[in-house]
């Protein structure tokens, strides 16, 4: 037997890439199948009849504001029902979120890749993101070298993680790829054992990039990926495209982001974060 019951929930979404809060004090006890059921595209939450369905993940978040600054829990559930470890668009949600009940500009965001720092303003969310690695074993890769430049699939991949894996392409016009076509292959390649994001970018002519992912649990295309921001410039530098440590402007589909990735230290990505509004959203409690 089931009973139905329903909890509130809050929708943002960071440059098109959005997301479903639910407070973690409220009680969802099958958190992928309530993933699952809204956010789905046709049949998923929705706060008016006009608005895109759905989600591109659900973001359960437990503020702990006994920290100075205050520290904010960060779970995300895909709309597969999986647990990405990093979500840099999520975590700037998280820290917006976490921002306004503490009544602070500083937050620590607590994720399975570690804990991140980040800086509100208004609706301007800058977070760190940690260092990106090339390493096989981050990555992960079903290999002992790195991957740079190399052919999988229908694209020529550099494999970065900077949080969760990528393999990014550069290309002379991101328009001009299937991305829906090309990127299962790839995001399914034997190479990546975990799974990978699949990044394309071309230059814009003014020292950014422009962007396109593929999301591994999403399993398509979103409007934005903050990790897939970070781990193009990485890739950009890598390759010798990008020099020094001045932030740089990524644009997916969805809006604007700047990136920073240092020689040393943490990248940063920063953009706007924006609440949609409250609603309603139901769950099921089994019963015995």
């Amino acid at each position: 037997m089931s009973a139905l019951n329903t909890v509130p929930f809050e929708k943002f979404h960071g440059t098109g890439n959005d997301f479903v809060v639910v407070d973690a004090e409220d009680p969802v006890p099958d958190r992928p199948e309530f993933a699952r059921t809204h956010c789905d595209r046709e049949a998923g939450v929705s706060l008016t009849e006009s608005d895109r369905r759905g989600a591109d993940g659900v973001l359960f978040l437990a503020l702990e504001d006994r920290y100075d600054p205050p520290r904010v829990v960060m779970t995300l559930v895909q709309p597969d029902g999986s647990v990405a470890a990093m979500c840099g668009n999520g975590a700037r949600v998280a820290a917006a979120w976490a921002a306004e009940r503490a009544e602070t500009t500083e937050v620590m965001i607590d994720t399975p890749a570690g804990t991140r720092r980040a800086t509100v303003e208004d609706d301007y969310v800058s977070v760190e993101m940690g260092v990106p690695s090339f390493a096989p074993r981050d990555v992960p890769l079903d290999s002992g070298e790195e991957l740079v430049e190399a052919e999988v699939g229908d694209l020529t991949v550099t494999a970065v993680n900077t949080g969760v894996p990528h393999a990014v392409a550069i290309v002379d016009d991101v328009d001009d790829v299937d991305l829906e076509s090309v990127a299962p292959s790839i995001r399914h390649a034997p190479l990546f054992p975990e799974g990978a994001n699949v990044t394309i970018a071309s230059p814009d002519g003014d020292g950014g990039f422009r962007q396109r992912t593929f999301e591994r649990g999403v399993e398509g295309e979103t409007q934005s990926c903050g990790t897939g921001a970070v781990a193009v410039v990485a890739v950009a530098k890598r390759l010798g495209l990008v020099e020094g440590d001045a932030p740089v402007s990524v644009s997916p589909p969805g809006g604007e982001l700047s990136v920073t990735v240092p020689d040393e230290g943490t990248a940063l990505l920063g953009g706007p974060a924006v609440h949609e509004g409250d609603g309603e959203a139901d769950v099921v409690f089994r019963q015995r």
